[in-house]
């Protein structure tokens, strides 16, 4: 079986999935400990949600038989979706860029591409990156190098949300993502914009102690569990976003000790309507998921 979180409206559809898969802290909670033999994170994942996002080619260049292990470990679900990061080499250093960067990470995710697997390409930008003439000029050249891939920009600092950003995203065909991260001092607002066929949404959870704290490091920037209410103002965007564009993802990234596979398991939820199957491991660890769980798929299923 597949578990699908699926919501028509003029025909769009909604993937709910979270950012990465890939974490130790993960054993025990979200994965089984100790796991059955041969046991895969991601294809167990793939059986919960039907879209992830691969973090990992953000950090170093894809490497083509990665993307094809991805894409044949997720054949099970003929429902799911990859999206995944731009290199960070383009939006965090923008710096020494040569042809042979764009040629390599292009040629690492063409498994993934040519399979039909590729829900889009995330260009996301520092809160550093503000909006400026440079900024604008930059942007426009990027998207245009990958303008082969549907494209998500996402830019964290609130001098981008103005309409001249929306009109020329629209007209480029690149989506914008909307984003829930701790609001602070000119730190982007929560929106619900769509300005491609690609809608976008990541959840980078409410930690403002730790945002911008120097030695907080990544796990505790990152620490933090939405609670119902909380999500509930996100599923009313989430559906004006899809009513504007024909496929929505929406990413949890608030990944620190299988936070963000409760908020998703718990948003495909609230968007649907109806129980979802989720892990016993993590409905151990996280009894706020009886509320919404129905039984898991069998093991048998997994693999």
């Amino acid at each position: 079986m597949t578990v699908e979180t699926e919501k028509k409206s003029a025909s769009s559809t909604i993937r709910v999935g979270t950012a990465g898969w890939s974490y130790e802290d993960w054993e025990g909670i979200v994965y089984p400990s100790p796991a059955p033999q041969r046991f895969d994170r991601l294809a167990y994942l793939s059986q919960y949600f039907d879209a992830l996002e691969i973090n990992s080619t953000f950090y170093r260049p894809p490497l083509q038989q990665h993307c094809e292990s991805w894409v044949r470990r997720v054949s099970h679900n003929k429902r799911f979706m990859f999206t995944l990061k731009l290199h960070r080499k383009f939006t965090h250093e923008r710096e020494g860029i040569t042809d042979e960067d764009e040629v390599v990470f292009k040629k690492g995710i063409e498994p993934i591409h040519d399979a039909g697997r590729l829900g889009c390409v995330l260009i996301q930008f520092p809160w550093s990156f503000k909006y400026l003439p440079s900024s604008r000029r930059y942007l426009a050249e990027l998207i245009e190098k990958f303008e082969e891939y549907p494209l998500v920009v996402e830019v964290r600092n609130a001098s981008w949300d103005n309409s001249e950003l929306y009109s020329f995203l629209e007209e480029k065909g690149a989506g914008f993502c909307n984003i829930d991260q701790p609001r602070l001092w000119k730190q982007l607002r929560p929106t619900e914009r769509a300005t491609s066929p690609v809608g976008y949404v990541r959840l980078h959870g409410q930690n403002i102690e730790n945002w911008f704290k120097e030695d907080a490091g990544r796990d505790q920037r990152y620490n933090y569990l939405y609670g119902m209410h909380e999500l509930d103002p996100w599923v009313k965007r989430i559906r004006a976003i899809a009513d504007k564009a024909e496929n929505t993802y929406v990413i949890t990234n608030n990944h620190y000790r299988g936070q963000a596979a409760v908020n998703a398991l718990q948003l495909q939820f609230l968007l649907r309507g109806e129980k979802v199957a989720t892990p016993d491991s993590l409905r151990a660890v996280y009894p706020e998921l009886k509320e919404v769980s129905k039984p898991a798929p069998t093991q048998e299923t997994l693999f």
